[in-house]
């Protein structure tokens, strides 16, 4: 695995990381401050109308789900990724699998993640991501399924 594809599987796996808390626990999101570019995009599409967020916003809202007792526990992994890098420029398409309890329902969902990522001074920064739930009439296509 070359030194930059590695790089590219810690920034997903320290997000992973930072979302997920289990029930008592709290989530880690002042960690992903560091693995984001300033004015960076998190973009939710799985409504109609698609929510887009700086890291800060991102991180506000959750924290607030968190702290109001809706969003109990919440675990997402990365099931499979296609990542290609070219130069200073980085994408990984993953798909995944969260898990948690909000609002006493259980969340049991799979998906897909676009990432994107930039090299800087400091190393790959993410400088996007953006997903969308499978629902009736969206389902994984098998090719993401490795």
């Amino acid at each position: 695995m070359s030194d930059d594809l590695a790089e590219l599987e810690a920034l997903m796996n320290r997000f992973l990381q930072a979302v997920s808390f289990r029930s008592g626990g709290q989530p880690r999101y002042h960690d992903l401050h560091a693995l984001f570019v300033e004015d960076a995009k998190l973009i939710k599409t799985a409504s109609t109308i698609p929510e887009i967020s700086t890291v800060r916003e991102f991180i506000k809202t959750r924290q607030d789900t968190v702290d109001s007792g809706a969003l109990v526990w919440f675990q997402e992994v990365e099931t499979a990724n296609i990542t290609e890098i070219f130069g200073n420029v980085a994408h990984r398409f993953s798909t995944y699998e969260k898990r948690g309890s909000m609002d006493g329902a259980a969340i049991d969902v799979r998906g897909a993640i676009s990432t994107q990522f930039i090299r800087t001074a400091d190393g790959w920064r993410m400088s996007s991501m953006a997903w969308d739930d499978e629902r009736p009439g969206l389902v994984l296509p098998t090719r993401y399924d490795r």
